[in-house]
């Protein structure tokens, strides 16, 4: 139980004073409530010690999901000046560019309810999932391997999967200059050579939704989405691949921290100044995970597409298949932000969190200027999931920052245990919601009750005003691994 002193701010609005060694105050955005659920395990505490690193700038924010993680909590947003500024491993996470794609269809719901099992079994089919699971495409060499780390979701299209049209709705197009292949491990390549185009397991979904409620008809409109709609979420990220550039450069970055002499208050916090060589070749080895998230992603959408195709035995322009937004929420990136009344470039780390760009910002498609930037906020497998968009005030207090997900209260252990008495795919299945996995496991370790409130925790950054509310989905059929 933390027992770190907060201030209260708002409704909404908490904040950890600067004490000691702090450079920076904590920001904490949770009602009450949610604070209960927070202060059960140490990520306050973890909020506190980011707050020590070199060239942190403004505060160390958590969102309302936040929960304890390796380092950085997840939910953590630190933006880093370029100068004195540090990046972490840790401030990006085991899974890099860990993120979630919506993808539209013409399909309105109750046209497809009744197939709703021969649709999952498909898409299960068609997707390999589970722990170590090889892909559709398999054993890329390392040549090829270099090719998606420097083109990303670019390099997908070429294959086939997909069409150009789709990297307008991906963020950064899907594809991050700056990759750096020849800094990445010979086991980084192995793992992944067998990976791209599969789910993983965790945490990680592919979804069957319907949009059970619209907020706001505009944005709404201007995705292309409407009420009882058929939507897929799909949820993954880099797979083995950017486990073990993490896991590498953990130790690079561990050998850099005492090198340049900075001060972690948690050895997990390993991290390297931004302008030195070991900074620079972990973002760029970064960058070329982060690309193999978005083909990976990329790839998985245009399985999805068949695997419908094949299950409803109708044309592609009566499915309408197409991205409405690919979103990272495990991630730094170098960006520009407005900060006391100067503009300066920071590198972002977002653990856990997502973009939330305001309307009119530069990286928006045509289609999305006037409404801004889509966030995704998937829920649990058995309750709801919510698009959003990024808002001014983001950009003012978060460097256009927002949420990622519902936020664990329970360890996948702790979860396991309270499921073992329990029929989970019955009490699953009587609510709505029919699973297909890879291992039983994975189901119990991802039960809603694994999970903060997604309601609660949307709710306090709309009425915070860092994202506002566009729609609601809710599942029919999940795919886990």
């Amino acid at each position: 139980m933390s027992n770190i002193e907060l201030i209260k701010i708002s409704e909404q609005l908490w904040e950890i004073p600067q004490i000691a060694a702090m450079r920076v105050p904590g920001r904490i955005f949770a009602t009450e409530k949610l604070l209960e659920a927070i202060r059960n395990d140490e990520s306050l505490k973890q909020v506190v010690n980011v707050a020590h690193l070199p060239g942190i700038v403004g505060f160390s924010y958590a969102m309302p999901d936040i929960h304890w993680g390796y380092g950085f909590p997840i939910g953590g947003v630190a933006a880093m000046n370029l100068d004195e500024g540090v990046i972490s491993p840790g401030g990006v996470g085991y899974d890099i560019n860990c993120g979630v794609r919506l993808i539209r269809t013409n399909l309105d719901i109750e046209s497809i309810k009744p197939q709703i099992k021969n649709i999952i079994a498909a898409i299960f089919n068609h997707v390999p999932s589970g722990v170590g699971s090889h892909g559709a495409i398999y054993n890329l060499s390392k040549a090829q391997l270099v090719q998606v780390s420097q083109k990303g979701a670019q390099w997908a299209v070429e294959q086939g999967f997909g069409e150009s049209n789709d990297l307008k709705f991906i963020e950064d197009r899907g594809s991050l200059a700056g990759s750096q292949p020849d800094v990445i491990s010979a086991r980084a390549f192995e793992r992944g050579a067998s990976q791209m185009g599969t789910l993983g397991s965790g945490n990680h979904f592919i979804e069957v939704s319907r949009v059970a409620e619209i907020f706001d008809e505009k944005a709404a409109t201007a995705m292309d989405l409407f009420l009882n709609q058929m939507v897929i979420i799909v949820h993954t990220g880099s797979r083995g691949f950017g486990y073990q550039i993490c896991d590498d450069f953990l130790k690079v970055t561990m050998q850099a921290a005492k090198k340049h002499d900075i001060f972690l208050p948690d050895r997990q916090l390993a991290c390297a100044p931004l302008n030195s060589q070991e900074g620079k070749d972990y973002l760029g080895a970064m960058r070329a995970a982060a690309n193999f998230a978005f083909a990976n992603r990329q790839v998985i959408h245009t399985l999805i597409e068949k695997a419908l195709l094949q299950a409803l035995k109708i044309s592609p322009r009566e499915l309408g298949f197409r991205p409405v937004w690919d979103i990272a929420h495990n991630i730094a990136k170098i960006e520009e932000h407005q900060f006391q009344d100067k503009k300066i470039k920071v590198c972002v780390h977002r653990k856990g969190a997502t973009r939330a760009f305001a309307p009119n910002h530069p990286d928006l498609p045509p289609e999305y200027k006037a409404i801004g930037q889509p966030v995704l906020i998937p829920g649990d497998m058995g309750t709801e999931s919510y698009l959003c968009v990024g808002t001014e005030k983001a950009m003012q207090e978060t460097f256009g920052s927002s949420c990622h997900g519902a936020g664990r209260v329970l360890s996948r252990h702790a979860a396991k245990e309270k499921a073992r008495s329990m029929n989970f795919l019955a009490e699953l299945e009587k609510s709505g919601v029919y699973v297909l996995a890879q291992e039983k496991g994975t189901i119990a370790e991802e039960m809603p009750f694994a999970y903060k409130d997604v309601r609660q925790v949307v709710e306090t950054m709309h009425r915070a005003g860092i994202t506002k509310k566009v729609a609601r989905f809710t599942p029919l059929g999940v795919v886990k691994g």
